[in-house]
């Protein structure tokens, strides 16, 4: 089956194609209706089908088996992937208000593909999804719920597709079966995540109503007193702004790229050192969290970009918790091998590479082959 992977941003659009779940080629169209090389998503998509007919990877799109295309916000209504149609995209549209900056150009994606290619299947995958498994006391909030039932105020947990994925890889690295693999994942990267997975499924997370919840990240500040946006607003603070886009590692130390909040750590930086411990220090708070839930965790995963390639931000955020059976092994991190856990480690921890486009690939792929049965 030949399926290529859409992941449309407002001003970007990636794309990969796979043939027989093996990744044959992609690439991106940046900078979309500014100075770049696509003044549209029509245009975007246009010169995607042109660079790879010039690579000999396919005909035009209509020759495809199908799309499927990463949609950030799935809400409640959806827990699996889903065939686009009317109603999805009535769906799609009346959840823009969960996700503002995420869902209207997934929905553009979507709708610019139907145009091009209107003969071929296209499929949503969401970011949401993975989460839907989550029990009530994990994702209700502690007011009232007449605003959860009107207006779906709740947790609902984003990066679940990269979650998805390097928990069943490192189901596949334990030799265990997925709906036997108790693990914590950190996705770690300019927006990050963890998620506590049970028998295979998510039982917490820490984003929640919006990405916004959780772990300090680049530009967000993570959880934080609800009372201080309110006091900030009578100060006349743009809240939304500074939570978002001025908080987080930029916020205490300047700079959002983890990689120069190390090296200024190194240089002696006071405000990159504070960053970096306070980043640790959440992290470990959450696994310390989730592991009372779990009871026995088999495999601590890092992912994404810091995730994958911080040697500091490993190390920092595994010291201390030899008590819970978590043993890092300081040589297999420096090498960044794939197990970095002592071999006197109760639970395994795993260096894996996530790879969102795959996952959607596979699980589009798998969506229409049981449609088909």
């Amino acid at each position: 089956m030949k399926i290529l992977v859409l992941n449309a941003g407002s001003s970007s659009l990636k794309y990969r194609l796979f043939y027989e779940k093996k990744d044959v080629g992609g690439g991106i169209v940046e900078s979309i209706g500014e100075s770049g090389e696509a003044k549209d998503h029509m245009e975007a998509l246009k010169l995607a089908e042109t660079r790879l007919r010039s690579s000999g990877l396919i005909d035009r799109f209509d020759s495809l088996d199908a799309v499927g295309h990463r949609v950030v916000h799935g809400g409640d209504k959806f827990t699996e992937p889903v065939i686009v149609d009317t109603a999805l995209i009535d769906a799609l549209n009346g959840l823009k208000s969960l996700a503002p900056l995420h869902n209207p150009a997934n929905i553009e994606g979507i709708l610019t593909m139907q145009k091009i290619a209107p003969s071929v299947l296209q499929v949503a995958v969401f970011d949401t999804a993975f989460h839907q498994s989550m029990p009530k006391e994990a994702f209700l909030y502690a007011i009232p719920l007449e605003l959860y039932q009107r207006y779906a105020i709740r947790r609902y947990g984003f990066h679940g597709i990269s979650h998805s994925y390097v928990s069943k890889v490192a189901a596949g690295l334990l030799k265990k079966p997925l709906n036997r693999l108790n693990a914590i994942t950190l996705h770690l990267g300019s927006g990050a995540s963890v998620c506590a997975i049970k028998g295979g499924r998510s039982i917490d997370t820490s984003m929640g109503f919006t990405p916004l919840e959780g772990l300090v990240m680049g530009t967000r500040c993570g959880d934080l007193d609800p009372e201080i946006p309110l006091f900030l607003q009578k100060k006349g603070v743009d809240v939304e702004k500074i939570l978002n886009e001025e908080s987080g590692l930029k916020g205490l130390c300047g700079h959002s790229d983890m990689r120069e909040v190390e090296r200024l750590a190194e240089k002696k930086d006071k405000n990159a050192q504070m960053a970096l411990e306070l980043f640790a220090r959440r992290v470990r708070k959450y696994i310390g969290a989730y592991f009372t839930l779990l009871k026995k965790v088999d495999a601590l995963v890092f992912t994404a970009g810091i995730g994958e390639n911080s040697t500091v931000i490993r190390e920092m955020v595994c010291r201390g918790l030899n008590g819970l059976g978590i043993v890092l092994d300081m040589e297999r991190n420096s090498r960044a091998e794939t197990v970095i856990s002592s071999d006197s480690s109760r639970t395994k921890i795993f260096v894996i590479h996530t790879d969102e486009e795959l996952e959607i690939a596979r699980q589009t792929e798998a969506f229409l082959s049981g449609n088909r049965l």
